[in-house]
C-alpha cells in the first residue's frame, strides 16, 4: 500500500467511536499520538492547543462527576455553539442522529430514550481515557482553526494504531465545570474533548457509518 493509499484508507475507515472496551491504552501510545499531532500546520506556527490527558482513574472520576453535573446545570460554553443548522447541514446532522438512534434501538418520538443517549456523552461513552483541548482566548477563531487540525491528527493517529476516539464538543457546553475540574486558566477557552480507547466492535452505537457528500459538492474550480 502506498502512502497516499494508506492515508486515504485512514480517512475513510475512521469513525466516531461511541462504545469502548474497558482495557486501557498505555501512556506511551497516547504520548506518541500526541507527539505526531504536534506536526500539523498552525497559523504562524503558533501551536495554540493545550492537552490535559487523563489516565483511566481520572477519566472514570471525571465521567461520574460530569454525568451527575449535567442533570440540572445550565448550558454555558466559552465559544458560541452554531446559531443554526440549515439546509444540507441540518439534513446531515439529522441523518447522523437518526442513524445513531436506530443503531441503539431508539424509535422516533422516544424523547426519553434520545435524552438518555445524549447523556452518554457525559459518561464519555465509557472510554478509559479522555483528553481536554483548550485554546488561547486571544487567538480567537485562528486558534480554534489550528486546534481543529490538531484534533483531526489525534483521531487519525489513534486510527493508525488500532484505537478509536470521538471528538466531543458536548463537554464544552459545560465549560465552567470543565474549567474548575482541570484548573484551566481564564486566558484559555475550553474547546472540546476527545474520548479514546479500544473500540468495542459489538457495541450498537458503533454499528453505523455516516455518509459523505461527493467532493464535487464542496469544490469549485476556476
Amino acid at each position: 500500500m502506498t502512502q497516499s493509499e494508506f492515508f486515504a484508507d485512514l480517512l475513510r475507515t475512521r469513525a466516531s467511536c461511541r462504545g469502548f472496551r474497558p482495557e486501557t491504552v498505555s501512556h506511551e501510545v497516547i504520548d506518541a499520538v500526541l507527539a505526531d499531532a504536534q506536526y500539523v500546520p498552525s497559523w504562524c506556527n503558533s501551536q495554540p492547543w493545550h492537552v490535559t490527558a487523563c489516565g483511566a482513574e481520572e477519566t472514570a472520576r471525571l465521567a461520574t462527576a460530569l454525568y451527575d453535573h449535567v442533570v440540572d446545570a445550565p448550558h454555558a460554553s466559552d465559544i458560541a455553539f452554531p446559531a443554526a443548522y440549515e439546509g444540507e447541514y441540518q439534513a446531515r446532522r439529522r441523518a447522523c442522529g437518526w442513524q445513531l438512534y436506530e443503531a441503539v434501538g431508539i424509535e422516533k418520538g422516544d424523547r426519553a430514550g434520545s435524552a438518555q443517549q445524549m447523556r452518554e456523552n457525559f459518561r464519555l461513552f465509557g472510554a478509559p481515557h479522555f483528553l481536554l483541548i483548550t485554546t488561547p482566548k486571544a487567538l480567537g477563531p485562528y486558534g480554534v482553526l489550528d486546534c481543529g487540525a490538531f484534533v483531526t491528527a489525534v483521531l487519525l493517529g489513534l486510527q493508525a494504531r488500532g484505537f478509536g476516539g470521538i471528538a466531543m464538543a458536548s463537554i464544552a457546553g459545560f465549560s465552567p465545570f470543565m474549567r474548575d475540574w482541570f484548573d484551566v486558566s481564564e486566558e484559555r477557552d475550553v474547546l472540546c474533548g476527545i474520548a479514546l480507547g479500544r473500540p468495542d466492535p459489538d457495541h450498537p452505537a458503533n454499528q453505523f457509518r455516516t455518509a459523505r457528500a461527493p467532493a464535487q459538492e464542496a469544490v469549485s474550480w476556476r
